[in-house]
């Protein structure tokens, strides 16, 4: 292996990233890897990776390949992998490991202690798809994701390719506190003129469609083929090889007259790919299975102004791309008959199709390019070098509000907090739309805007662990509407000095509805509080750590399931009467409705139900 680093300029950041493979394999991975480093390596950042794949003559000093001996279900099986990263990390030396994911060797990143001890930047490009046109690939899952798992716990950060996919990802679910969206993006390409480009497999007259991608189950050739075989006024070429060229061309013949109409290419050149690009008319990419979890290829189909048919497909990046851009339009998957009018729109609207491709082309200098990518990437990096717990000289206590369209009572709260002398606020803006983030912060606090909305309990563990990354030993939670009195703090941080939890209680405030759920709650668990539902609490020491757990994400609410952690953790709780206001404005989350009051109630008692000794608690009390 190589044996000396890159010259670059004095940098803040040294990352190893750890990929799958790297060009001149082929795919939108190893093409987003290559441009990454190419413009990390241009702002002075000391980039350097470690793939999959045999060392080639012209690699560069920053480039290692591992050798591959087998391939298990798409996953590149490199025995060397371990031994190679544990070299890579001595002789690179990284701040920060980019792990890009999906990858089964990262893997081995868990077994070695000095790589657990560089903050881990997880670059989440496609979830592993529980395939229903796959299904050894669905088998193979159940034993990759506690790994996968294992990978996301360890992670500082997490970044996401999208919104949509970050929302419908399932594997992300419990760790959007630490998630980020930052789009994929490409160096621009030199780009070519079209009619000295032309394809000579283009036919004049016609439509010219263009699709490029490896022949595999989710790409949704099958949709593009018997669409455009019933259209004549199209012509479709698509680009690429892999295990279904041989059913695919099967398709093909079996659709009469449309053997010049509709063509494999198989493998193309890269000069060959961006010369089809430039010729063509529309670019389309069909794809069934949220495996496409962006499409790194419409982003070089914008580069070159051409605008895009893809599957509007949930949870996938693709449809996100192209509204974002406007660079085109979307179709349902697999629906033969809405892909056949998104190609007769095409072909009978020249100026707006134009447009289209025009738009996408200023979107993606502007936005989806590798250095701007890059720029985002680098704003997560400081993050992950910057979570690193730091014990903190005063013994302040961290204010952490969480709040959702609470512009009528969020300034006069946060200048009582700033008048009582308590400066470290932080408010989670669990995405308002009424100005709650900017009035708090005009007041002096630090705010958090997730990208998709965690709710009351999500808002305060987000809070939690912000506090323990920033060295915090002392969190208090308060609502944002006005009704815990920042005259009360006193009592509550004088109490926690002999108690892990203290709970401000004020039971008068509670509804009979209230009450009755209360002693419902407290006959199931035995727990002696007063106030059950009170947001109004002080956690200290070993509390924070409980209540930041990835067990406690899987609470839907704060109050009785974080008590029962808290008591499992032998951790002592104790209450302190103090005085609450009325709502100022809004409504409870909970005790609004009989629908959400019944999804509580049914939620909390499976809960306790479930976790705890209930029938000898109901025997106990029968007993009385």
């Amino acid at each position: 292996m190589p044996s000396q680093t890159p010259q670059a300029p004095q940098a803040s950041t040294r990352v190893l990233h750890l990929g799958k493979f790297f060009p001149p394999h082929h795919g939108g991975m190893e093409v987003y890897l290559a441009d990454l480093i190419a413009a990390q390596h241009a702002t002075g950042m000391q980039a350097f990776a470690l793939v999959h794949g045999q060392p080639l003559p012209e690699d560069p000093p920053w480039l290692w390949r591992v050798p591959v001996q087998a391939q298990l279900v798409y996953a590149p099986i490199a025995l060397g992998y371990r031994r190679a990263l544990r070299r890579a990390i001595a002789h690179f030396e990284p701040d920060v490991l980019h792990l890009h994911m999906p990858n089964n060797s990262v893997f081995w990143a868990l077994t070695l202690g000095m790589a657990r001890d560089i903050p881990w930047v997880v670059h989440w490009h496609s979830d592993v798809v529980v395939s229903q046109i796959r299904s050894a690939l669905a088998l193979a899952y159940y034993a990759y994701r506690p790994f996968e798992q294992a990978v996301l716990a360890q992670a500082r950060r997490i970044v996401a390719t999208s919104p949509a996919y970050l929302q419908a990802s399932e594997p992300l679910s419990h760790w959007r506190h630490k998630c980020a969206v930052v789009p994929l993006g490409l160096a621009p390409p030199v780009l070519v003129d079209k009619d000295a480009a032309t394809h000579a497999a283009w036919e004049p007259g016609r439509l010219r469609l263009l699709s490029i991608g490896r022949l595999a189950y989710y790409k949704g050739f099958e949709t593009l083929i018997t669409s455009a075989s019933k259209l004549p006024g199209v012509q479709l070429l698509i680009a690429g090889d892999g295990e279904l060229r041989a059913p695919l061309q099967a398709l093909i013949d079996r659709q009469p007259g449309t053997a010049a109409r509709v063509q494999l290419l198989g493998a193309v050149s890269e000069q060959e790919k961006h010369a089809l690009l430039a010729s063509c008319d529309v670019f389309c990419l069909a794809s069934r299975e949220r495996t496409e979890a962006f499409g790194m290829v419409l982003l070089e189909a914008m580069a070159h102004g051409k605008p895009c048919l893809v599957s509007d497909l949930a949870g996938s990046g693709m449809a996100w791309l192209v509204r974002q851009a406007g660079a085109g339009r979307t179709c349902a998957p697999q629906d033969i008959a809405a892909w056949q009018a998104g190609m007769l729109w095409m072909q009978a609207h020249d100026n707006e199709r134009r447009a289209l491709g025009l738009a996408g082309q200023q979107a993606f200098h502007s936005r989806f390019t590798a250095a701007a990518s890059a720029r985002g990437l680098e704003r997560e990096y400081r993050l992950a070098r910057r979570m690193s717990p730091q014990p903190r000289a005063d013994n302040a206590p961290l204010i952490v509000i969480p709040a959702r369209n609470e512009s009528a009572t969020i300034g006069e709260l946060l200048r009582c907090l700033h008048a009582a002398g308590y400066h470290h606020v932080l408010v989670i803006d669990d995405l308002s739309d009424d100005g709650t983030g900017d009035i708090a912060r005009a007041a002096g606090a630090r705010v958090l805007r997730p990208v998709l909305g965690l709710g009351a309990w999500g808002g305060m563990q987000t809070g939690i662990r912000y506090g323990l990354r920033r060295g915090f030993d002392c969190v208090v939670t308060m609502d944002a509407d006005g009704q815990h009195e920042v005259s009360e703090l006193p009592a509550l941080l004088q109490a926690s000095s002999q108690a892990d939890v203290v709970v401000g209680a004020f039971p008068e405030r509670a509804s009979s509805l209230r009450r009755i759920a209360w002693g419902w709650f407290r006959l199931l668990t035995g727990l002696a509080l007063t106030d059950l539902t009170s947001g109004f609490r002080c956690y200290r020491g070993e509390a924070l750590g409980v209540l930041a757990s990835s067990e406690a994400t899987l609470l839907d609410y704060q109050d009785v399931g974080t008590l029962l952690l808290l008591r499992r953790a032998q951790l002592h709780v104790v209450e302190v009467p103090v005085k609450m206001n009325p709502r100022i404005a809004g409504s409870s989350r909970i005790f609004n409705s009989w629908i959400s009051v019944g999804r509580y109630m049914a939620v909390t008692t499976l809960l306790c139900l479930s976790r705890w000794r209930v029938r000898v608690r109901l025997r106990e009390w029968l007993r009385r």
